[in-house]
């Protein structure tokens, strides 16, 4: 995935921008926006940042253990010890986990073609805190002496909080199954956050760049302050990774997340920071609950999937836009694409600014906000 490690940071981020020009332009049609978009907004140092890694398994015909990452195109694993762009204390678990889930001799099986095992292994850090959690993501639970490994591990590393098991049963290429067990420990970890304690779940959703997503904070607070703590409401909230810095800088904020595991970690992370007066959280599809949060909201965030903004969900803004649209992107195609109808013909907003923001350096990715405010029509 590493595949811009030849470029210097300068030159990837000159790449970055341009690329999410190049979308607004031949994608969106809104060549009248690519002079607005900033210089990408990145770090000083491009490896050692990835508080999460997700390594498929494979056990070979010599009993020995492989994980690594996919080559392009094809579900080939190319084995591995070392990541550099991982956080260094993730990247150090990672040979000596190998070396111990070999010596159990589980079944490795991520393809469900023999009966199921083992087939990833995944490793989150607060970067903040340096708290660690593990979690083996198996077709079952048949793990003889998984009890006794997990308390080793706890033991050889005081920073590991917890030892997981996911349990994702079905042969599709889906990371991770519906049901996380606590093997020992916590299945959650602390991290410090924008100046606020949130708790992280092993299997849910959090920017893998704890750094960068930190930065996009006063962004978000930028483009909403020159009005009046208002109503904003979040949609794809997460575990409120940008609803509650929002809601402590005076808003009240009503948070969407179809993941159930997100809404309770979210309305837990809004009582410890004793904001869970100005919070609001629903379970639930966005297209489905959208439309009534319109109805009593000032402005908008929306930090959809890399697929872009649901048609329904689009229908349902253009339908009532907001006086203010944040629109946190991960992708300049998909962006570019919901532009197109946002602001490009009869759409209802001009742009205030478009950041690219370089969350995963070393790699083609680049993540986007684009704020846009609701414009007067003739």
């Amino acid at each position: 995935g590493c595949s811009v490690q030849h470029l210097s940071s300068s030159a990837q981020h000159h790449w970055k921008r341009q690329k999410v020009k190049d979308a607004l332009q031949r994608i969106g049609g809104l060549a009248e926006a690519a002079p607005l978009v900033a210089p990408v907004l990145g770090q000083a140092s491009g490896f050692g940042y990835r508080n999460r890694a997700i390594l498929p398994l494979e056990r070979r015909e010599d009993g020995s253990l492989r994980a690594g990452y996919y080559r392009p195109g094809s579900h080939r694993i190319v084995n591995l010890n070392h990541c550099p762009v991982l956080d260094p204390r993730l990247d150090a678990l990672i040979a000596p986990l190998k070396q111990d889930l070999e010596a159990t001799g589980w079944p490795v099986d991520r393809h469900l073609a023999d009966g199921g095992g083992l087939r990833h292994l995944a490793l989150r850090i607060g970067q903040h805190t340096g708290e660690l959690l593990i979690t083996l993501v198996s077709s079952h639970r048949s793990l003889p002496g998984l009890d006794q490994l997990a308390t080793t591990w706890m033991d050889r590393w005081p920073e590991l909080v917890g030892v997981c098991l996911n349990l994702q049963e079905r042969a599709n290429n889906v990371l991770l199954g519906p049901e996380t067990l606590t093997v020992t420990g916590r299945p959650w970890l602390q991290e410090q956050f924008a100046g606020l304690r949130l708790t992280i779940g092993a299997d849910t959703f959090f920017q893998v760049n704890t750094a960068m997503a930190e930065q996009v904070v006063p962004l978000i607070l930028q483009a909403l302050a020159p009005r009046t703590p208002g109503r904003l409401v979040d949609a794809y909230c997460g575990i409120g990774t940008y609803s509650l810095p929002v809601a402590a800088a005076g808003w009240q904020v009503e948070g969407i997340e179809v993941a159930p595991s997100a809404v309770a970690l979210a309305k837990r992370n809004a009582i410890q920071n004793g904001l869970e007066a100005r919070c609001r959280f629903q379970e639930g599809p966005v297209a489905e609950l959208l439309q009534p949060c319109l109805t009593r909201c000032d402005a908008l965030l929306v930090d959809p999937p890399r697929k872009g903004l649901d048609p329904q969900v689009l229908a349902t803004i253009l339908a009532e836009p907001p006086e203010q649209l944040l629109y946190l992107s991960c992708d300049p195609a998909t962006l570019a694409r919901d532009l197109a109808q946002l602001v490009g013909g009869s759409g209802p907003y001009g742009i205030e600014g478009l950041q690219p923001l370089d969350f995963f350096p070393q790699t083609t990715h680049v993540e986007t906000l684009a704020i846009l405010r609701r414009q007067a029509r003739p």
